[in-house]
């Protein structure tokens, strides 16, 4: 399925968790794709990106590192359900607004968590998912700055083809 799709997936479910354990494991998940779209990145994806894809997957493991799994199907798993990422800007835009909507439920959890245990998951989860939202920042400032370089070489090419003009 489509990065992006998936990512709408995501921020729906996420923005209908009911309760505090439905929350959690739509997080989680969230960051389980984070974690496979900087993977997927990290080996196809424009060479410019492939440093930074590289980051957003170790942040995204350790946001899913600091909760609990949920008790999930495998094929209940979106990042499992990933077979491609069609546009890397419209991806990362679309996972920059989920990593956003991750920290902001992070942080009702927190305030809401019954124990200092739940409450530490929830702050070490929201600087990862604030790290991860950092690198997909970096990365859409990468292609930009590389679409930007392609514009200006596709500018000063003859529009007969050939040499660019001098």
């Amino acid at each position: 399925m489509d990065a992006v799709r998936l990512i709408l997936t995501s921020r729906r479910a996420l923005a209908s968790g009911a309760d505090t354990r439905e929350l959690m494991a739509e997080v989680w998940q969230a960051q389980a794709l984070a974690q496979a779209i900087g993977s997927r990145l990290a080996v196809s994806g424009p060479p410019e990106l492939r440093g930074e894809a590289l980051g957003l997957t170790e942040l995204a493991g350790r946001g899913c590192g600091a909760l609990d799994p949920p008790e999930l199907d495998l094929g209940d798993l979106r990042a499992a359900q990933l077979t491609r990422l069609d546009d890397a800007r419209e991806t990362l835009l679309c996972l920059g607004g989920l990593l956003g909507e991750v920290g902001m439920a992070l942080v009702g959890m927190a305030s809401a968590a019954a124990d200092e245990t739940a409450y530490w998951q929830c702050m070490e989860a929201i600087d990862a998912a604030d790290e991860s939202r950092d690198r997909v920042r970096e990365m859409l400032r990468k292609l930009a700055a590389r679409e930007e370089v392609l514009s200006a070489d596709d500018n000063q090419r003859s529009p007969f083809g050939g040499a660019p003009c001098a």
